[in-house]
């Protein structure tokens, strides 16, 4: 036999080896694979058997379900469209509480300092739509660290407000900010390139002199929306309020000052309402929470939605 002949064998040999190295390591890969399923398939049995005993024995000696309770709904942080503080998620507690016949009161619960005025007259006004649906049910305002602004404005729709002697109530007022950097510009010695169409489009631009017509304007503005907030706080207080303009001048009180001028019907937390005011000790949470799927939904569109405005210019002066 030839060299030629016995290096072909020779290599043939090595390829079946090969092969069959291959052939068995894929085998015990799959007999390890099919190990793994069998074994998270035994966990996910083993919790979902706990789960159900969990609640069957729930259900079968554990605390029986309130036959009234008080519903909480939160309203933390920036009152704003896409936050937490949201007309929509606020509403949406509000009008599952007013649908559920076990509910004897309903607290807003509030810790913010202010923001939309838009959003907290949604809230007003749907506040007033549904205590017109069901005589039987109040809604109570509980003022927490603070009830300032468009926070207030809210609360002033609920039949009674409480708040902490320490609490931040007030702020009735509105205003718009913004920024004037054209002394910077010429400064700097840069030079600011604007094209915008419409006379008065360039009106929230900080790198352009301030115009006295504009400025004007927006005095206007802001003074419409004070005005419109002083309008529904009257309304909701009625005679309740002191007779005392600086209630409207935008300034800040204590919970024991807001008492004292009618802003606040009394003293004490959600616990103390519940118990004291309604007289139901049992509270339930119906404020509205979206799911991680829905927050990071939200977080994508906003920060799309910030990047757009910015780059299409406009990010202008907000109201408060």
């Amino acid at each position: 036999m030839s060299d030629n002949q016995d290096g072909g064998k020779s290599m043939a040999s090595e390829d079946r080896e090969l092969i069959e190295k291959l052939l068995f390591s894929a085998a015990q890969e799959q007999r390890r694979a099919r190990r793994w399923s069998i074994f998270f398939r035994f966990l996910f049995f083993i919790w979902l058997f706990a789960a159900i005993a969990s609640v069957a024995f729930s259900l079968k000696g554990g605390k029986p379900a309130p036959s009234e309770y008080v519903a909480l709904i939160d309203i933390s942080g920036p009152i704003a469209a896409g936050k937490p503080a949201s007309a929509d998620t606020i509403v949406t507690g509000l009008r599952r509480a007013f649908e559920d016949e076990k509910v004897k009161g309903v607290i807003l619960r509030i810790n913010s300092p202010g923001g939309s005025p838009v959003q907290a007259s949604y809230v007003y006004d749907e506040v007033n739509r549904l205590k017109a649906t069901r005589d039987d049910l109040k809604v109570y305002g509980v003022i927490a660290d603070v009830g300032a602004s468009a926070a207030y404005y809210m609360a002033a729709a609920t039949d009674e407000i409480y708040a902490d002697r320490g609490s931040v109530v007030g702020s009735i007022g509105a205003y718009m900010a913004t920024f004037g950097f054209e002394g910077v510009m010429e400064k700097v010695g840069v030079t600011r390139r604007f094209y915008a169409s419409g006379e008065h489009k360039s009106l929230s631009d900080p790198f352009q002199p301030e115009d006295p017509e504009i400025a004007q304007h927006l005095r206007g503005t802001v003074r419409n929306i004070h005005e419109q907030f002083i309008e529904k706080v009257k309304e909701g207080r009625g005679d309740r309020l002191k007779d005392d303009p600086e209630i409207f001048s935008g300034l800040i009180w204590t919970g024991q000052q807001a008492l004292e001028l009618g802003l606040v019907d009394g003293l004490g937390s959600s616990g103390y309402v519940a118990r004291e005011v309604i007289g139901v000790e049992e509270i339930v949470d119906f404020t509205s929470k979206p799911s991680v799927v829905e927050r990071f939904a939200r977080q994508i569109g906003a920060s799309a939605a910030e990047t757009l405005g910015v780059q299409l210019g406009l990010e202008g002066p907000v109201v408060r």
